[in-house]
């Protein structure tokens, strides 16, 4: 007969050590677990989102894009090429009689505008179309209302050349006026080491930094997964936005600045928008009659800031416009209810200057 098994003193002690570890391990795991658990807690959405809200989320990535965040390689020669584009863009130098600025239409603290029908040049005679904001702006396929320049660095060429904007007779007398100055000179040694100082080179400084006015909003951090980002009135405006059609010319990242359309597919644009003058668009430049009141398709981005609207300026409250282009382009009769939903979403794409670049800087 085997005798029934009877555990030594010593063994017993060691056996309650194992089972006192055991607790204590089992106690930290169940802890951590905790742990674990409040924190996904916190990272959960701190309401219940519907499906409504996640099918809109869903579509507006599909239709829309969040703003990139300008990435600037803070090279020495990048560094000096920003701080040269910087002052450049606010320097009144660049006009024929020193009283017009790249600020002056586009100003920065003014959402990158002047809030101007047509803008006054350096003799006080206005151009024929609307300053748009340069927010933004490096971000769209074309430059200009006509798209006549292919991008930001070969758009900041067209206005300080031109008379009845800045006025300068021709390149020599920029680089002219630049070199007179001092700093000017050492920062153009430093932003572009080596090379003798040319127009295309100043002019792409002030594109370089243009790339840096980026503004964030509300509207990124909702596609960003924030449900509480917008508000309900904006969600609503969002909704209708896309269901009355709105984004099928206004989508992608700048909502806008990626197509050409013509203003007026339904009807006149002019009987609608009171313009004093029927401009032609693309035509001008291309004398293709397909190019007819055919418009670069703006950006939406900062909208809310950026009166008056159209290539003319010819309407300066945001609800009109709306009902205005709804009629225009998509041949409905928007209510008054949707258009002040659609503007309140509208206002949520103001986004932040970047505070820097916004601070005045002359020499």
């Amino acid at each position: 007969m085997n005798k029934k098994f009877k555990p030594s003193h010593q063994s017993y002690i060691i056996m309650k050590l194992y089972f006192i570890i055991a607790t204590i391990i089992i106690s930290l795991v169940a802890c951590t677990n905790q742990e674990a658990i409040e924190q996904k807690k916190a990272e959960l959405p701190k309401y219940k989102v519907s499906k409504e809200e996640a099918k809109l989320w869903l579509q507006s990535n599909r239709l829309f894009k969040a703003l990139p965040v300008a990435d600037i390689d803070s090279t020495e020669e990048n560094t000096a090429r920003l701080k040269l584009g910087k002052l450049l863009y606010y320097d009144t130098r660049l006009s024929k009689n020193n009283n017009i600025s790249c600020n002056s239409c586009h100003n920065l603290n003014k959402f990158g505008v002047d809030n101007e029908p047509t803008s006054p040049g350096t003799d006080g005679v206005r151009g024929g179309r609307n300053s748009p904001t340069s927010l933004n702006a490096y971000l769209h396929f074309v430059q200009f209302w006509d798209g006549r320049a292919k991008d930001v660095e070969a758009q900041a060429q067209g206005p300080i050349l031109n008379p009845i904007e800045m006025g300068i007779a021709h390149k020599g007398m920029a680089i002219e006026k630049v070199s007179d100055v001092p700093y000017y000179n050492s920062l153009y040694a430093k932003a572009y080491p080596g090379e003798k100082m040319t127009y295309e080179n100043l002019t792409a400084s002030i594109g370089y930094f243009e790339r840096t006015l980026v503004t964030p909003s509300r509207f990124d951090k909702f596609l960003a997964n924030d449900f509480e980002a917008l508000t309900i009135e904006e969600k609503e405006g969002l909704k209708i936005f896309v269901e009355t059609g709105c984004q099928s010319c206004h989508m992608g990242v700048t909502l806008g600045g990626s197509m050409y359309e013509k203003f007026g597919k339904y009807d006149d644009y002019w009987k609608h928008t009171g313009s004093k003058k029927i401009d032609a668009g693309v035509y001008d430049l291309t004398k293709n009659e397909s190019d007819r009141y055919k418009f670069k398709v703006p950006s939406l981005r900062n909208v809310a800031k950026t009166q008056p609207y159209f290539h003319d300026g010819s309407v300066s409250d945001l609800k009109s416009a709306v009902k205005i282009m709804a009629k225009v382009q998509l041949n409905k009769e928007l209510s008054d209810k949707d258009a002040t939903l659609i503007v309140k979403f509208l206002e949520s794409l103001t986004g932040e200057v970047p505070k820097e670049a916004a601070k005045v800087e002359k020499i």
